[in-house]
């Protein structure tokens, strides 16, 4: 079970998904033809299998419509649930519950499939000794709860913005002139507290970031044989975290090079929603 994020930073994504919805003049269609006194009881039913993230979205959503609403969140955050399995069950005001229901499926099918997404990378490196860890490559005005998501699913989170950590890219390193002058300039610069990660595309690099001695070391679509290599001479010196088009299919492999950190793009910027839906009961 995953702790839920604080409300207050859930709030203001779920207002404005609801503002963009409701428009200039609210749901026409519930209002045509819905009794402004009808009651509606439903569920939130998965569709497939998955790992619960997001339940919050729903309960804010439809609480800021209905606040006298009755909502039961089933299922925890982070754990797993069936095909068929009802997450959240609800029951109030029918014009209310219909207008968030788009707004609060929207959230919690995005959510749930990043976690999901991320529960499957994670067993795929079981017994490796390799974390699974997401990106910046996310949804803009979601990081927070896409981050949350990777969390539920057993993930790691790299950084939440420019401001927490220093990872050298290779456009840092083009400026500075080389990847040792950016490391030397870059722990310079840190405080005590603050971690420095670069980014290195061949071994020739790795040689160079590891006399400069950063914190992690990101290997930028290293082939296997030099991974296992950049591996050997790292020496568990530093934390070396493999990156760059990382599939469910080619993970494992790269787990098994020694590795501590496989950070994955695509548990963010190109994972399904999760099928969920609404039924009356």
């Amino acid at each position: 079970m995953r702790p839920a994020l604080p409300d207050i930073l859930i709030q203001p994504v779920v207002t404005a998904a609801l503002a963009e919805d409701l428009g200039r003049a609210g749901d026409v269609t519930a209002a045509a033809c819905i009794p402004e006194d009808a009651r509606l009881k439903a569920a939130f039913a998965a569709r497939a299998d998955g790992v619960m993230a997001g339940g919050a979205c729903v309960r804010l959503a439809i609480a800021a419509l209905d606040p006298e609403a009755e909502i039961s969140v089933r299922v925890p955050e982070g754990e797993a649930f069936s095909a068929g399995e009802t997450l959240i069950s609800v029951e109030g005001q029918a014009r209310a519950v219909l207008a968030a229901e788009r707004t609060a499926l929207n959230l919690l099918g995005r959510l749930c499939g990043i976690a999901s997404q991320t529960r499957a990378f994670v067993q795929a490196v079981e017994g490796t000794g390799a974390r699974i860890a997401d990106t910046r490559k996310t949804t803009p005005g979601l990081r927070a709860l896409e981050k949350h998501a990777v969390a539920c699913g057993g993930g790691l989170n790299h950084r939440f913005g420019l401001d927490d950590a220093i990872l050298i890219k290779d456009n840092h390193v083009a400026v500075c002139g080389g990847v040792g002058e950016a490391v030397r300039r870059a722990r310079a610069h840190a405080g005590h507290l603050m971690k420095v990660e670069v980014e290195v595309d061949g071994l020739d690099q790795l040689d160079a970031a590891l006399a400069e001695g950063p914190d992690v070391i990101m290997l930028d679509n290293f082939s296997l044989t030099d991974l296992s290599e950049a591996v050997a001479r790292a020496g568990q010196r530093v934390t070396l975290e493999a990156s760059g088009g990382v599939t469910l299919e080619t993970v494992r492999s790269i787990a098994e090079t020694g590795v501590n950190v496989i950070s994955v793009g695509a548990l963010t910027h190109s994972v399904p929603n999760l099928d969920i839906g609404l039924d009356a009961v």
